[in-house]
């Protein structure tokens, strides 16, 4: 199992892939979960944002998660597991557990807009499943805005191993880098040069399911004290940054992932659609 010493490094949430007819392609996922760890990768997150989890099935999301325990073998294996219905995120955690997953990314519950107590008392509730948690702020999709002291709360908890990041708030991702033992990971992808600067260990970048190798490198440079080196090496990533989150993710990342044949359709599920014409005639140069 994870823990917080061995959180860190680029973590790749890989998308879902869908066949022409909407079903699960579970061919192109098992090759796609191949290349991303055979690319130097430091962990994968299955069925998180990019991997459209609101419309991933249970059984579906169990034959995922069997699928890359083989494949990853002894490499980090991480579940999203959140969900607004408490009972439910335990209930997912614990079988992500069963099914050999080193830790859970949940996110703070969405839609019923809790108090700052109730996800405290929601991720307090997440002990008793045994797996290692990742706390997951993104309150552009949560509508649930953490306050520091809240933040502060959930990490100290045991079973809390660290963070993933992404209000975009560069300032606010300093003050827990520096107040904070445990890890925090960027999880905006344009910040993540800027989010080492600032003291987090590594991201979970939904880029990086393309160019893994360089997003790869990026972490290894600034770890080896190369800043530099690092910042060039993602300043060549940026254009590619911008264009994957230039229609809702995973969208334009599943359109680039068939375009390369490295899954066999960019195929999303409703409210989830693919890119418009005009956004594909942009991507000619990242073919």
């Amino acid at each position: 199992m994870l823990n917080e010493e061995s959180l860190r490094g680029v973590m790749v949430p890989i998308v879902t892939p869908f066949d022409e007819q909407g079903y699960l392609d579970i061919k192109s996922f098992k090759r796609l979960v191949t290349r991303l760890r055979n690319s130097g990768i430091h962990g994968l997150v299955v069925n998180g944002t990019t991997g459209e989890s609101p419309t991933v099935g249970d059984s579906e999301l169990e034959r995922m998660i069997y699928e890359a325990r083989i494949i990853l073998e002894e490499l980090p294996l991480i579940v999203g597991t959140g969900s607004n219905n408490t009972a439910d995120a335990i209930k997912k955690t614990a079988r992500a557990k069963e099914l050999g997953a080193d830790a859970a990314l949940v996110a703070t519950p969405y839609y019923n807009r809790p108090s700052q107590q109730g996800i405290v008392y929601h991720f307090l509730a997440l002990a008793e499943t045994g797996l290692p948690i990742i706390l997951y702020d993104i309150p552009h999709r949560t509508a649930a805005t953490l306050d520091l002291h809240t933040v502060k709360t959930i990490l100290k908890m045991d079973h809390v191993i660290g963070m993933k990041d992404s209000t975009g708030d560069i300032k606010r991702l300093f003050q827990l880098t520096r107040t904070q033992s445990k890890p925090i990971l960027c999880g905006e992808d344009d910040l993540f040069y800027a989010s080492l600067c600032c003291g987090s260990k590594g991201g979970i970048l939904a880029s990086a399911n393309l160019e893994t190798q360089q997003f790869v490198q990026v972490y290894e440079s600034f770890r080896n004290g190369k800043n530099q080196e690092a910042r060039e090496q993602f300043d060549s990533l940026t254009p590619l940054i911008q264009f994957l989150f230039s229609e809702p993710n995973p969208a334009p990342l599943k359109w680039l992932l068939a375009q390369n044949r490295l899954i066999r359709s960019d195929r999303l599920r409703l409210p989830m659609t693919q890119i418009t014409n005009e956004t594909a005639q942009k991507a000619i140069r990242f073919k």
